[in-house]
């Protein structure tokens, strides 16, 4: 009798789009530049993208204990999080009923409550009016109280994020998700991961240069000249789904494999933690595999099929359920493979078994078309025992240049600006994509739906 292996979300990769199988043509492979510098833009995608979005306003565990309350701001709107009894977290316009005082900065705890500093009127944790200063020599009534709670804003948790938005008609977070996007995801088990890294700051660009520059692997072999060493770039096996808002696409990891011989795999293998920290875990066990295929003499032989690349997925996937974290959803591709995801409107995602790092991009409160704010949270899957050690704070960045991230992010850090001064060329009115970039292509189809309103 055989057992029929149950279908693992991460197949799709292997009936996945290739480039050739894409028609470009379906989307404009021309951007305007204005998009990106006309000051017009940002009010047009303030009315009609970010006030009507689904948009990631931080991670769960940064409101741990009843009461925890965060501002999420957003241009010229602030907004409060805050965990009630019940455990459920809320979103509120950050603004008290009486005169507009705002209730809330930065972050805190108000497990009695929350308390408006200016008039002292205060709100339980569910946003209902609680008191009045001198109630009843101001005739406030209780039926008065019950029309002056907080306004509420639609928020939801999914894979360990809080999702906000700022539409009170705003349709549920799985439905601008979609079904097949959470079931893609949830079997990485990202609510379940440690936040390591957690880093926001202003930078000189257009927040859509930010989104853009993480939506291809085009620019590796110039910005990221390091990597060549240890991965080979092929566009051929770059596979591509693309939902209604969203999309997915992977790269498989391989360490040079085409060109160099076994002994130059490991070698770039151990050397990955320069670039992807998390795999210093992982090295012991593959270490041990490598060891027990070589010979007498030390010469490294691999069975039919073994690859210093399956090595790595079979210690990746060995190391993980050895400490405790459930694996069994993820193919062995999903154990060395980052697949990059994004999320509409600023949440770009590469995630692979046990890490993933998100790069979060928001417009500048100025209005200023040639600014605007990153935020990089990295999560990881840890072991009881170190998740207190190696949580991260919440980093904001003042001085520019004051943060030194690892190599990869830092080279992109540096080039973003570079391109917002090309763009901004009045003679340069458009970029003109290559297919290796549909889902930048994809990516601004969308934000067209919305400027035009058909979203």
């Amino acid at each position: 009798m055989t057992t029929t292996h149950p279908v693992r979300p991460g197949e799709w990769f292997e009936s996945g789009m290739g480039l050739d199988d894409i028609d470009a043509g379906q989307f404009r492979m021309t951007i305007s530049t204005d998009r990106y510098t006309d000051p017009d833009y940002v009010q047009r995608e303030r009315d009609n993208i970010w006030l009507r979005v689904w948009q990631v306003a931080g991670r769960e565990a940064e409101l741990p204990a009843v009461g925890d309350w965060k501002e999420y701001r957003l241009l010229d709107q602030s907004f409060l999080l805050v965990r009630g009894k019940d455990r459920t977290i809320r979103g509120f316009v950050n603004a008290c009923r009486h005169r507009g005082n705002v209730l809330c900065n930065g972050k805190g705890n108000a497990k009695r409550g929350l308390l408006c500093q200016y008039h002292l009127w205060s709100y339980d944790l569910e946003g209902k009016l609680k008191g009045v200063l001198r109630q009843e020599e101001n005739e406030v009534t209780a039926l008065d109280k019950d029309g002056l709670g907080l306004l509420p804003v639609s928020v939801e948790c999914f894979a360990g994020f809080i999702f906000l938005n700022p539409d009170p008609d705003a349709a549920p977070l799985a439905d601008f998700l979609g079904a097949e996007v959470m079931e893609l995801l949830s079997p990485y088990h990202l609510e379940e991961m440690v936040t390591v890294l957690d880093v926001r700051e202003a930078l000189n660009c257009n927040w859509k240069v930010v989104m853009d520059a993480f939506e291809e692997g085009y620019h590796i072999s110039g910005i990221h000249p390091e990597l060549l060493q240890v991965v080979m770039i092929d566009p051929s096996t770059t596979r591509y789904r693309f939902f209604d808002k969203h999309s997915v696409s992977c790269a498989p990891f391989e360490v040079a494999g085409k060109k160099y011989g076994l002994e130059e795999q490991v070698e770039g293998i151990m050397g990955l933690p320069e670039t992807f920290p998390s795999v210093t875990a992982v090295l012991p066990r593959f270490q041990e595999l490598v060891a027990e295929n070589r010979d007498e003499s030390g010469t490294l032989s691999l069975p039919e099929g073994a690859t210093p690349r399956t090595l790595l997925q079979r210690a990746t996937r060995e190391t993980l359920t050895g400490m405790g974290f459930d694996v069994s959803a993820l193919t062995d591709a999903q154990m060395s493979d980052n697949h990059g995801w994004v999320l509409f409107p600023n949440f770009f995602m590469t995630v692979r078994a046990g890490e993933a790092t998100v790069i979060l991009a928001q417009p500048h409160e100025s209005g200023d078309p040639n600014r605007c704010y990153w935020h990089i949270i990295s999560v990881m899957w840890l072991p009881d025992e170190y998740k207190d050690a190696l949580k991260a704070d919440r980093i904001d960045v003042t001085e520019p240049g004051g943060y030194k991230y690892f190599l990869a992010l830092q080279q992109d850090y540096e080039q973003m600006p570079r391109q917002q001064r090309g763009l901004r060329n009045r003679r340069l009115d458009s970029m003109s994509l290559v297919k290796e970039e549909v889902v930048i292509a994809h990516y601004h189809s969308v934000v067209d739906r919305y400027l035009a309103g058909t979203s």
